[in-house]
């Protein structure tokens, strides 16, 4: 599959089959990661066949099983780097999916003392992508509408409009999706709307959706 069809496909994947990655899956996502490394300035690792960064009652609580691999997102402690955190992790998690792989972003449901023992001296932990062969593809979940979260009056060109819709299939913490798009000068633009949690990396997701979707850079 594609990243447009990765988009359409991917849902939130808390339970996976006790079966390790597959070492060819490995060789082409660890050089992905890579990349995204290189081109973003994060610090992102990769963990596989980790039992214990998910045996934790707050785990539990998530209904995590077998989430034995993950992708560690962080950055420079000096920096507010949640926004490209989102964006460069939906980037290697839809990637993830066209590998055959499900996911699952998480944010407290870890254990949160063992993922900053693997960080970088100088680094801030953002958030974590659990992966792995998934028991299930997920299901679909409930979305606001596209006039809840466009900014912009009148016509919508027919090329927002569906950069809209595929922002709508970006994950959100607690399903908030608490972001808005609009248009200005021409130029797609988007924006935080409203508190909750994990707020910014959400609009750096949404923003990756909408690019891909667009081939159109969102300010």
């Amino acid at each position: 599959m594609d990243i447009l069809e990765a988009i359409e496909k991917r849902h939130s994947v808390r339970s996976y089959k006790d079966e390790p990655v597959a070492e060819d899956v490995r060789t082409k996502l660890d050089a992905f990661v890579e990349e995204c490394k290189n081109e973003s300035g994060l610090s992102i690792k990769v963990v596989y066949d980790d039992p214990e960064i998910f045996d934790s009652k707050l785990a539990h609580y998530g209904n995590f099983k077998n989430a034995n691999n993950l992708i560690i997102m962080a950055g420079d402690k000096n920096t507010d780097n949640d926004e490209k955190c989102g964006y460069y992790g939906e980037k290697i998690a839809l990637y993830a999916q066209t590998l055959g792989l499900n996911t699952c972003w998480a944010a407290l449901t870890f254990s949160r003392g063992k993922v900053r023992k693997m960080l970088d001296e100088g680094d801030r932990l953002c958030v974590v992508i659990a992966f792995g062969y998934g028991e299930t593809d997920g299901v679909e979940r409930k979305s606001k509408s596209i006039e809840e979260v466009v900014a912009s009056k009148g016509d919508m060109p027919d090329w927002f409009e569906k950069g809209v819709k595929a922002a709508l299939l970006a994950p959100t913490a607690v399903n908030q999706q608490k972001f808005k798009f609009g248009i200005k000068d021409g130029k797609p633009v988007a924006v935080v709307s409203g508190r909750g949690p994990c707020v910014k990396v959400d609009l750096g997701i949404a923003k990756y959706h909408f690019e891909v979707a667009t081939g159109r850079k969102v300010c």
